[in-house]
């Protein structure tokens, strides 16, 4: 095991990840194209890391054992999920390096603590409420202009934990009390509805010895709260790609992450840019970073996890991902989607996870392409989702 948090971790070593999803799945096929052994701990045995790994610990997010034969004999761990136990986060700490770390961890995987850190710090961010009753809530909602997102301060991803109260213009108790109902009647964030212009998002790396590397923004589109798809670069002026640079930057130094941290941010219809959520890993907004830029975020992962040198984030080439949700495969003749014709667009890759049971909403891979654009690799993957 590595000792000293400065050290190195040689290609060779055994790199540890807390969650087995597509993200750790893509992480680890980077580890492994540089030479390090994989261990991954997920609630599956079978999850889309197991394909690549070469050991499964099978436990909860809060199973504080499982999280302890993770880390032992491991070189250094790292996260492709933040809702982590803060206590198992502090047993792997205590046996191994643990990238990014638990304190920065426990202020992102909780949206109160998250919300409040960054008003506390001076960032830029829209107006909202710490809610934990309904009462909170019904005097919260006027406050907030009447129009408000609703979403649990842990767990909650995808849509998943959240509600809208006001949208279709029926703001009074029984409604609200619904939406704090649909939420299980736990504390949450309730946050004003803003007027967007686009939404962007910005990867930080930082490595333990402070080097941190940004990487250009990227222009992304959801639709029903998931990400549909994203583009880099994201195509914006000069000065708001610095401003939204400088943000991640002064975010990643402040929170002390020692890996990843992307920065998801509203740019409003008045011009304000505005911080939405911090995520501690690897996102699915830079998926494309695999083909557009010098160095993709998982292999960026691996290099900050391990103490290696950050590699250069320039884009060489515009790119573009759109996700594959479980739609894809219940809406197709006989569920099987035609890749084939997909993959004949030009410049289209197909990126499965290996999940083997198709639901909706669930990501189950995405389609990339590369362009002379970043509007032309972007009507590639889209020419290509069609056509499945």
């Amino acid at each position: 095991m590595t000792s000293a948090r400065s050290s190195v971790v040689e290609p060779g070593g055994l790199l540890a990840i807390l969650g087995g999803g597509q993200l750790g799945r893509m992480t680890a096929m980077a580890a492994r194209t540089m030479g390090y052994r994989v261990r991954v701990m997920d609630p599956e045995a079978v999850c889309p890391a197991s394909f690549v790994a070469d050991e499964v610990v099978v436990g909860r997010w809060d199973d504080i054992e499982a999280a302890k034969r993770l880390a032992v004999g491991a070189d250094a761990v790292t996260l492709e999920i933040e809702q982590i136990g803060v206590s198992a986060l502090r047993e792997v700490a205590a046996l191994a390096p643990l990238r990014p770390g638990v304190e920065p961890t426990r202020i992102i995987q909780d949206k109160i603590l998250q919300k409040t850190w960054l008003q506390e710090h001076g960032f830029p961010i829209g107006a909202f409420r710490v809610v934990r009753s309904e009462a909170e809530l019904i005097d919260a909602v006027p406050s907030l202009e009447g129009c408000v997102f609703l979403k649990t301060a842990r767990g909650g991803y995808d849509g998943r934990g959240q509600a809208r109260i006001g949208f279709d213009g029926i703001v009074n108790d029984g409604a609200i009390a619904e939406a704090w109902a649909s939420v299980g009647r736990r504390p949450a964030v309730a946050e004003k509805a803003l007027e967007l212009d686009f939404e962007i998002s910005v990867m930080a790396a930082r490595s333990p010895a402070g080097e941190v590397r940004i990487y250009p923004a990227a222009r992304n589109y959801h639709e029903r709260q998931i990400l549909a798809w994203s583009v880099l670069p994201a195509g914006i002026s000069v000065e708001l790609e610095l401003q939204a640079q400088k943000l991640a930057r002064e975010i990643i130094a402040e929170l002390g992450v020692e890996g990843l941290l992307c920065i998801e941010m509203f740019v409003t219809t008045s011009g304000e840019l505005l911080v939405n959520e911090l995520a501690p890993r690897p996102h699915n907004s830079y998926h494309q970073s695999e083909r557009a830029c010098a160095t993709s975020q998982f292999e960026q992962l691996v290099r900050t996890t391990c103490n290696l040198p950050l590699g250069e984030t320039e884009i060489l080439t515009p790119a573009a991902i759109v996700n594959l949700l479980g739609d894809v495969w219940l809406d197709a003749s006989e569920g099987r989607p035609n890749f084939a014709a997909a993959l004949a667009v030009p410049a289209v890759r197909l990126h499965l996870y290996e999940k083997h049971t198709a639901r909706a909403g669930r990501k189950m891979g995405h389609l990339s392409a590369t362009g002379a654009t970043g509007g032309e690799a972007l009507a590639r993957v889209q020419e290509a989702k069609s056509l499945l």
